[in-house]
């Protein structure tokens, strides 16, 4: 009996052992996931996006560009309406109904007749159909009609979309020249910093007086300014650009990347004109504008053709069933839509100059981007032809002479000003230029320019 019992305790030993090895290998794992998150969380660092990614996000997530788009499905909604049918229309009455009997009410006339009898030989019952039969294929007018505006729409939510990447890549320029002055401000600041320990060492050694060490270290303020409103800069740019992307589609610690130098551009206008006719939205949309016109005159012509009402009716008379057929057309004696026919023969005229006023307006903003890209590459190649390099030899011997006394501060701190103002003056320039190139590919119509 021992020996059973000793037995029947050995698988019960076993389970135990396998319960305890399964616990342990679930909290290994679970141990490992929460350590591989950490080590992720603690290794990502701020999201960057490319100005091709912004521009993406923003036509994703910028709200009033979602708002925009809806009215293209508003407009195919109305394209719905214009291809409904008019409904036909039920008519019912039941005419001479007695308020009482008709025996007490008039027993000369009704003598012995009953209520039942006298609403099946003396009352009237009707019942039928009507309906509308449109002429001049009003219908099909209008669904075309709906269909052109839903086409025009389509194309000005895309002039939309150009503008909002125009303005979205604006502001992506904003924020890098704003972390390039930044950086050149942190560059300066430091350097300086160094300068000013120098001048604390000559200053106690006695190799210089106390007022031009006093002046040194007053202009280490301005450096420190210039850096915090360099910083300051750097962060609304961002805010300004995460508002645009959409605040919810991007982490408050975001960056961007991207290079913040010069692009060359090869073409001539004629060729940026051609293109420009060829893919701008807004001068699709004033095309389509006309197109339009035109179906709303046609609407207007078939709505003056007059329409046809027809009716059946079953009628109960008496105590005999019958029959009505009845129809109906309006005279036009007055009122054929004239006036809403001369209105749209009118707009098409508008829409026509309106479309000639886009197709000059898209030549024109052509030719101020590629005179104003022009003189932004001008002044860029001024900076980069031997101005930024003499500016930095001026500041360096600036410096070297008067670590050695051979120059005074006062030269060495307008030595120090002018490659400050040169080198941010350089990153505005380029700023400049790169935003006119932006605004070329916003004239144009496409991002793709050679």
């Amino acid at each position: 009996m021992a020996t059973y019992f000793q037995n029947r305790r050995q698988p019960l030993s076993n389970v135990a052992q396998l319960r305890t090895i399964c616990a342990e290998a679930l909290a290994y794992v679970l141990l490992s996931c929460a350590l591989s998150t950490l080590a992720s969380s603690q290794t990502t660092g701020p999201t960057t996006i490319t100005l091709d990614e912004a521009i993406q996000m923003a036509l994703q997530h910028n709200h009033n560009m979602l708002a925009a788009r809806t009215t293209i499905q508003q407009s195919e909604a109305e394209e719905t309406t214009a291809n409904l049918r008019p409904n036909p229309t039920l008519v019912a009455d039941w005419e001479y109904l007695p308020l009482g009997s008709p025996s007490r009410q008039n027993p000369n006339l009704y003598p012995n007749v009953s209520t039942n009898d006298y609403l099946k030989n003396n009352t009237e019952a009707d019942i039928g159909l009507s309906y509308l039969i449109e002429r001049g294929k009003k219908r099909q007018h209008r669904l075309q009609a709906a269909r052109d505006i839903t086409a025009q729409t389509r194309s000005l939510v895309t002039d939309n979309e150009r503008g909002l990447a125009f303005n979205t890549a604006s502001l992506f320029v904003n924020v890098q020249l704003a972390e390039s002055s930044l950086e050149l401000a942190d560059k300066d600041l430091k350097s300086f910093q160094k300068t000013v320990d120098l001048g604390q060492l000559r200053y106690d050694k006695g190799a210089i007086s106390e007022d031009d060490y006093l002046k040194i270290k007053l202009q280490l303020l301005q450096f420190e300014t210039d850096y915090q409103q360099a910083e300051l800069a750097k962060v609304q740019a961002l805010s300004d650009l995460r508002q645009l992307l959409g605040y919810g589609s991007v982490s408050a610690d975001y960056d961007v990347a991207g290079p913040f130098d010069y692009q060359p551009l090869k073409g001539n206008l004629e060729d940026f004109q051609l293109k420009a006719l060829q893919n701008r939205p807004d001068l699709r949309a004033a095309q389509q504008g006309v197109t339009a016109a035109r179906s709303q005159y046609e609407l207007q012509r078939a709505i003056g053709k007059q329409d046809v009402t027809v009716q059946s009716n079953y009628s109960h008379v008496n105590g005999i069933n019958a029959a009505n057929f009845l129809g109906s057309i309006p005279l036009p004696i007055f009122n054929r839509n004239q006036g809403e026919i001369a209105r749209t023969r009118i707009a098409i005229t508008q829409a026509q100059e309106q479309e000639k006023a886009t197709n000059g307006q898209a030549l024109t903003d052509v030719r101020d981007a590629y005179e104003g890209l022009r003189v932004s590459d001008r002044i860029v190649q001024l900076y980069r032809s031997g101005y930024l390099d003499a500016a930095q030899k001026d500041r360096d011997i600036a410096e070297y002479a008067y670590q050695r006394g051979a120059v005074s501060l006062l030269d060495f701190l307008d030595a120090e000003r002018n490659y400050r103002a040169t080198q941010l003056a350089y990153r505005q320039a380029l700023a400049s230029y790169l935003l006119a190139l932006e605004q070329m590919r916003q004239a144009v119509g496409t991002r793709a320019l050679p």
